[in-house]
């Protein structure tokens, strides 16, 4: 992205300030502009250093912007692509950050005229905290960014938002849509559901037990503190892909009683081996 064009952000929360103060950090845009649903929202944005416009509509916020990054809820960026579509420069470029693609990356394409083009993205760099205020210039460094463009996308497109997310600092990984939502159905999702449910399921025991629980449950179950209307349309949009991992996921744990009440102990060992190897081939973290 030309350091000396526009980039709009649609409904940030901690994804897309963090965008915002990356672009600004690193000189990714001259000109960076924001909206927000609520004006109470939009009104503090406006005090922010790392954006230079608020917006009052979508329409307005996109006028004369080259990359727009819509960092909504996954149920509300195909109803922004529409809204927006009409008002597009010639030749701009939306992205965003929806933990799910294979069905965005299909209406997005259809709901953008053909002077303007969509190429979906999702950021590996959450948090079980939201909002805008948790934003972070360094929250992409270090961390995947899937981009998931379809066979028809304009090469050209691809190229851009492959190259807008490596400078605010992701490490870029091009992957079909329905590809990336096995992906993060077993890496993202699963992950959710497991540490969501144990807690979940601790809550019908005796509450005294979690004040003498160590470090082991604290991190497992960091991800539950996330926002639970968050997750339920996550898990609405990639149902189908959650189902399918959770299946097997309850096979391997099935496999680990049966193994336990037949006093299996050298099964028991292989399995737990099996995850210490693969928890130990971990990236690094940032």
């Amino acid at each position: 992205m030309s350091a000396h064009a526009q980039l709009t952000i649609l409904a940030p929360g901690l994804l897309g300030a963090s965008v915002a103060r990356a672009a600004r950090a690193r000189g990714v845009a001259s000109r960076i502009v924001l909206w927000a649903r609520r004006p109470e929202v939009r009104l503090k944005l406006r005090e922010q250093p790392w954006c230079d416009a608020v917006a009052d509509t979508p329409a307005e916020a996109v006028h004369g912007a080259i990359i727009v990054v819509i960092a909504a809820p996954v149920d509300q960026i195909v109803p922004l692509l529409r809204q927006i579509a009409p008002h597009l420069a010639p030749g701009a470029i939306v992205t965003d950050v929806g933990s799910v693609k294979g069905e965005i990356a299909r209406l997005g394409h259809a709901a953008l005229p053909a002077h303007a083009h969509f190429v979906g993205a999702h950021p590996m760099a959450g948090s079980e905290k939201t909002g805008w205020e948790h934003g972070s210039a360094g929250l992409f460094e270090h961390r995947t960014c899937f981009v998931t463009p379809l066979p028809e996308s304009d090469p050209r497109a691809i190229a851009a938002v492959v190259g807008f997310w490596h400078d605010v600092g992701a490490e870029t990984v091009t992957v079909d849509p329905d590809k990336h939502d096995e992906i993060v159905a077993h890496i993202s999702h699963l992950p959710q559901i497991l540490a969501s449910n144990l807690c979940a399921f601790l809550a019908k025991k005796d509450p005294s037990w979690r004040n003498h629980a160590g470090g082991g449950l604290r991190d497992t179950t960091r991800i539950a503190a996330s926002d639970p209307q968050l997750w339920r349309t996550i898990l609405e949009q990639n149902r189908d892909e959650v189902l399918r991992a959770l299946r097997q996921f309850e096979d391997e744990l099935h496999g680990f009683q049966i193994a336990l009440a037949n006093r299996d102990y050298l099964e028991i060992a292989a399995r737990l081996e099996r995850g210490r190897a693969y928890r130990d081939q971990f990236r690094p973290h940032p």
